[in-house]
């Protein structure tokens, strides 16, 4: 995740002069580490021969030496359920690892489906075990709660309750550089054509169809936040250095704004419920480009489209880790 929490202080990038802020522990531009005192969190390029990011491919081979990075066990993750319930995580062609993570779930005595996805915050430590853990737990205690009758709004409150709770007992040295182990959240438990949504952050969901495609989150940002208030417009607020904060998280630091938003969707009829990481959004953020991406695509179960949506972020630059998880009804 690239995001970072509320900052005041801006900086420079002293290899490429793009603006980043104080905490951030490289530069997304060109992934020159900005954190001296631990190891760089990116890799520049080609490990063997040198090369910068430009050399290396779609596929991650170095252009120059054909060189290709091994993968690791992260770095790509597929959920298949079924065919109507699944999702990928990808690393993207920037990052050195993946720092998402995405659970899902379907109950098959009560036809209910669960969907998780987190988004650990770069600026903080062990970002990648924070998203998992706070995924698993989630997931876990949704189907706990559901299965125990308790109504769904109060299953999102228990899911992220149990979340928070995980994601504060990983273990961290505390120090100057980094902040606690965090991530974003966002969730859902869909029965009946009712889904109830929770989320921390700006992972988002959506309500992708023929008919009718919306954003079903607002982003914990300080960009929606400046613009909601009348403060700059969204075009202004976009240009600032500080459009990608966000405001809100799961994390031992936010424990006293932990209470996740929560809404209810009737879904309408047939199309996708679609949760997402800022590293597919970023590319198409508004719900009729994700339409219109979804209607190209060949593929209708959700697996396919996960993977058709993946692959466009990838293809648009990868700049992030990406995750999509699809409930396809």
């Amino acid at each position: 995740m690239t995001n970072d929490k509320q900052q005041i202080t801006i900086m420079e990038c002293l290899s490429c002069g793009a603006s980043v802020l104080a905490d951030d522990q490289f530069c997304e531009e060109c992934g020159t580490p900005l954190t001296a005192s631990k190891p760089p969190t990116t890799i520049q390029g080609c490990e063997k021969c040198g090369a910068g990011n430009e050399a290396i491919d779609a596929e991650g081979y170095c252009t120059n030496c054909g060189f290709r990075r091994e993968p690791k066990e992260r770095d790509r993750l597929e959920v298949i359920v079924n065919s109507q319930l699944a999702g990928v995580s990808d690393r993207g062609l920037r990052h050195h690892r993946n720092e998402d993570f995405l659970a899902l779930q379907h109950i098959n005595d009560s036809q209910v489906n669960i969907l998780v996805v987190c988004d650990g915050v770069s600026s903080a430590d062990q970002p990648d075990l924070a998203a998992q853990t706070a995924g698993e737990s989630a997931s876990l205690e949704l189907a706990t709660a559901w299965q125990t009758e308790e109504n769904p709004k109060l299953a999102i409150k228990s899911a992220f309750a149990a979340a928070l709770t995980s994601v504060c007992n990983i273990p961290y040295l505390s120090s100057v550089n980094s902040d606690p182990p965090s991530t974003t959240i966002v969730a859902a438990i869909v029965h009946n054509h009712n889904a109830t949504i929770g989320w921390l952050g700006d992972s988002r969901a959506y309500w992708i169809s023929p008919n009718v495609s919306k954003q079903l989150t607002q982003d914990d940002s300080w960009l929606y936040e400046v613009v909601a208030a009348g403060e700059m417009t969204e075009a202004e607020a976009t240009q600032s250095p500080k459009a990608h904060a966000i405001t809100r998280w799961l994390g031992a630091d936010a424990v006293a704004d932990s209470i996740p938003s929560i809404v209810n969707f009737r879904i309408p009829g047939s199309g996708y419920l679609l949760l997402c990481t800022d590293g597919l959004w970023n590319y198409a953020p508004e719900p009729w480009q994700l339409a219109n991406l979804v209607q190209q695509s060949s593929a209708t179960d959700a697996i396919g489209v996960s993977r058709s949506l993946v692959e466009f972020a990838r293809q648009s630059g990868g700049h992030d880790n990406i995750t999509v998880a699809v409930l396809a009804l």
